[in-house]
């Protein structure tokens, strides 16, 4: 069964391959060129929607089934921010460390070294027939500071909960076991059975 991704970020295409080994997972700019999606949604499930809908509608292939992820992380000492924000914290054309060195900055602003902190991943499925979407959590702190090279994002300032290492320092087999991704991905799975 292919799946068409509505993404064409390098680090989300890559975890979803990895975690969807079953099946045939293409980003949809190996279809059709790239465009602008506005997600205007005050949530991670309404942005997912948008997204995964703009993507099945611009194909126009009926047989397809589409996947959007929209995900982010939420700090607690900072009300919840970034939040569906996550991906443009430090403005529209910044990139996954200027969001990075923000967010450290923002909690430390705060007076702490750390906050707790939870990831969120929506994820719309489209298909001819069916709109559905899943979510998954992964909870843990947020640091002022970073380490580790591995990941992407916000991965080098995370410790999930029941660890000491960040994600950009724990093996990728273990974050496979513990992402909000994962977790959303194997709900997905489950979808996809059914349909």
């Amino acid at each position: 069964m292919r799946l068409v991704l509505a993404t064409s970020n390098k680090g989300k295409v890559r975890e979803i391959k990895a975690l969807c080994e079953d099946y045939e997972v293409i980003p949809y700019t190996e279809l059709i060129d790239e465009f602008e999606i506005v997600e205007d949604g005050d949530t991670f499930q309404a942005n997912a929607l948008i997204k995964a809908e703009a993507v099945f509608a611009a194909l126009e292939d009926k047989n397809v089934i589409v996947i959007a992820d929209d995900s982010g992380i939420s700090v607690d000492v900072l009300d919840g921010v970034p939040g569906i924000y996550s991906a443009r914290y430090a403005g529209e054309d910044a990139n996954d460390v200027d969001n990075l060195k923000k967010l450290m900055q923002a909690i430390a602003n705060k007076g702490v070294s750390s906050s707790p902190a939870f990831y969120t991943a929506a994820i719309a499925i489209v298909t001819p027939n069916t709109k559905r979407t899943v979510h998954g959590w992964m909870h843990g702190t947020a640091l002022s500071s970073a380490r580790g090279e591995g990941g992407f994002g916000y991965d080098p300032m995370f410790v999930p909960l029941g660890y000491e290492q960040t994600l950009g320092e724990l093996s990728d087999d273990v974050k496979k076991k513990l992402s909000h991704r994962s977790q959303a991905l194997s709900l997905v799975k489950r979808v996809l059975q059914t349909l």
